[in-house]
């Protein structure tokens, strides 16, 4: 809970501090890789460190994650220009995929089947408080103290992890049972190679188009083919490796290609909520940042009850049953925030989204135990960093979707303003509704609606996701589970 809590509050305490940032350092056109150049990082490695910890046990890859991210850390607080703290981000990000999925699987190891929900749910709840935090404290470092203390706070909470993990985490004797110079050569590090690039280069496309360059662009397009090229080579190696990092039984497995894609599908309907909702808070509702957060943390207080509570839901229905209830209650909150009056008040948005959280709860958390459940202890690290991976990718795939949609509903509207010399895109328009000198009353109403009509095709576009992770438990998921006997328990728990 400690790494959960490290890798957690990392996410979001650096954006309250990049005016700060960006003043000292400078590289004001590159600041947004502190966040691209991180999520690259977490993203591309976690299958890798999924197979590591098959490998070599889940211990030493997630002390080795925790090293690498406090490490990463410290170097970020010595960064003397904006390029050179980009990189220390990515060295964070390669400790940070490491905390990411082991954890996960950890949970998975020390916890039977009736109690994971709890435990997954209080790392949910973790990290959701984190996340909450990260905002406030890296307010408070950047405006009282100084910006490199939000790096700083991660070596204290790096250090307890550590020392807990040294002294708390003890595995099973199969962990144990490899040679470490022969599990070194059998593990598959030309696929390792392939994978990272492949996802850097397609990330980048995706974090990048239409931002640095318009999506029809050259270099949009030569990314995109790049990616292709390198997921073709990287396919290739994994056939023939003895040991792929992503094996071919992960797509296989009707269970675990399900979850998958129906995972890949939540990422991306997630970015709704996470990435919009605030905005349309603050710039519809009038509310403030806190304000905005609080009508947010709806979803994140529901999430990891409704997760806590779920065993009670899948033991009578089943994992699918569960996931189908669940995003069957996703689907109604998503389509019924379009049609929220305008402006409205902030306990209705507020309530909408304590549907979606508590939907979300009863899907992820099931779906995810389900996998876990099905696969043997040395299945069960890849298995897991698949299903993250796939969410991670469903995530970036969101943002930049989302972003479009947003920007293209923002620039359809504008075209026919009444006042002519609006601002025309998302980022723009809210900069100029928090200033209210820089608007008359007429063309910030009309903005209003403006941002009220894009984040409702923003939910309408979600609730397309939302139902195609439907389908996919309705059609790919099958309608039994696989459990494993207790025998295959390394631990030997009744």
């Amino acid at each position: 809970m400690v790494s959960t809590a490290l890798a957690a509050l990392d996410s979001t305490i650096v954006s309250t501090a990049v005016p700060q940032i960006v003043g000292d350092l400078g590289g004001f056109p590159l600041f947004s890789w502190l966040f691209s150049g991180y999520l690259l990082a977490v993203t591309v490695t976690l299958p890798v460190y999924g197979k590591l910890s098959d490998t070599f046990g889940r211990k030493p890859v997630l002390l080795a994650g925790i090293a690498l991210f406090v490490i990463g850390s410290l170097l970020c607080a010595t960064a003397w220009n904006m390029p050179s703290l980009i990189a220390f981000r990515v060295v964070q990000g390669l400790g940070g995929g490491a905390l990411t999925g082991t954890v996960q699987t950890v949970a998975a190891d020390v916890y039977s089947l009736k109690d994971r929900p709890k435990i997954q749910a209080k790392l949910s709840t973790v990290w959701a408080t984190s996340s909450v935090a990260g905002p406030t404290v890296g307010g408070l470092f950047a405006g009282y103290v100084d910006w490199r203390w939000i790096f700083l706070v991660n070596l204290p909470i790096g250090l307890v992890a550590l020392a807990l993990i040294v002294r708390h985490l003890h595995e099973p004797a199969v962990t144990r049972t490899a040679r470490p110079g022969r599990a070194l050569a059998r593990i598959d590090w030309a696929g390792a190679v392939g994978i990272f690039a492949t996802g850097s280069v397609l990330l980048a496309a995706l974090v990048q188009g239409g931002v640095a360059w318009p999506w029809l662009s050259a270099p949009s397009l030569g990314f995109f083919a790049a990616a292709a090229v390198l997921g073709a080579a990287t396919i290739a190696v994994e056939r023939r490796a003895a040991e792929p990092i992503i094996p071919g039984w992960v797509w296989r497995r009707r269970p675990i290609v399900a979850v998958n894609l129906a995972l890949g599908a939540l990422g991306l309907l997630m970015v709704a909520p996470t990435v919009f909702v605030p905005t349309y808070a603050q710039s519809v509702l009038g509310l403030g940042p806190i304000a905005a957060g609080f009508v947010l943390s709806a979803m994140s207080l529901a999430w990891p009850i409704s997760g806590a509570l779920s065993n009670r839901v899948y033991t009578r229905v089943g994992f699918r049953g569960s996931g189908l209830i669940g995003m069957s209650m996703a689907l109604v909150a998503l389509l019924t925030f379009p049609f929220l009056p305008f402006p409205g008040s902030p306990w209705q948005p507020a309530l909408v989204l304590l549907l979606l959280g508590a939907g979300l709860g009863l899907f992820q958390l099931p779906q995810i135990i389900s996998v876990q459940s099905s696969v043997s202890w040395a299945e069960r690290g890849t298995a897991t960093a698949s299903i993250l991976f796939c969410r991670q990718i469903g995530q970036s795939v969101g943002a930049a979707l989302f972003g479009a949609i947003a920007n293209s509903v923002l620039a359809s509207r504008l075209a026919h303003a009444p006042v002519p010399g609006l601002p025309d895109d998302l980022d723009s328009v809210s900069r100029a509704l928090a200033d209210p000198g820089a608007l008359t009353a007429a063309g910030a109403d009309y903005l209003r609606h403006a941002v009220d009509a894009a984040t409702g095709h923003v939910f309408l576009f979600a609730a397309c996701a939302a139902a195609a992770s439907l389908l996919v438990m309705v059609f790919v998921a099958p309608r039994g589970s696989t459990l494993l006997q207790d025998e295959d328990d390394p631990a030997g728990r009744p």
